[in-house]
């Protein structure tokens, strides 16, 4: 398990200089870490990892009550675990409003309340877990004008709520997509994902 003060750690991650905030300090470039659920871990992982500025992308769990969380104990909805992908960025290169773009628009469907597609479950729910109080307003404050524009036909549901641990998924998640190109279900609902970002997104795709 990783605790929001162990990733931190890990990432080198200095919150006083987070999301273009003031600081006493001399300014630095500082990686950043936010965790997404969007669905299936491994799409959204697949997509953070072509982007331009996010230096490492690991699919993982975070959001259950349970103290530890695994691949089958996730399925059976009894942790209350998401399946996440924790992202390292440097926001000298893609900022975090960027990833929240991406997030909306190409990883998943923010209108899907605990399923994404045919994945059914709270564990496919989506939810941002922040690391830093500007993170959470940032995400509401885009939330507030995606819903204000009627960017969606239906509601947002995708859940704000603060990063309490997260713990790495089993190495066979990791790196899925690129591991594994011609599985039928990365065929259909990944490799358009990506697909779409390069379309949408294409100075930031690489």
């Amino acid at each position: 398990m990783l605790t929001p003060e162990q990733i931190r750690q890990f990432f080198s991650q200095t919150l006083t200089l987070s999301l273009g905030a003031r600081s006493h300090e001399p300014s630095v470039p500082v990686e950043q870490t936010v965790v997404f659920a969007g669905g299936c871990f491994w799409g959204v992982d697949a997509v953070f990892k072509h982007i331009k500025g996010v230096t490492e992308v690991v699919a993982g769990y975070a959001g259950g009550k349970a103290e530890t969380a695994c691949y089958e104990s996730v399925c059976s909805g009894n942790t209350d675990h998401a399946e996440a992908v924790l992202l390292r960025f440097d926001p000298t290169c893609v900022s975090y409003q960027q990833l929240l773009q991406v997030f909306f628009s190409v990883a998943h469907n923010p209108t899907q309340l605990n399923h994404q597609g045919n994945d059914v479950g709270s564990q496919y729910r989506s939810a941002i877990f922040y690391t830093h109080p500007d993170q959470q307003r940032i995400a509401q404050d885009y939330i507030q004008q995606l819903t204000a524009a009627h960017t969606f036909p239906a509601p947002i549901v995708t859940q704000i709520v603060p990063l309490q641990a997260f713990y790495p998924a089993e190495a066979y998640h990791q790196n899925y997509l690129a591991l594994h190109p011609t599985q039928p279900y990365i065929v259909l609902v990944d490799q358009p994902k990506v697909a779409q970002l390069r379309k949408q997104f294409p100075d930031l795709y690489h």
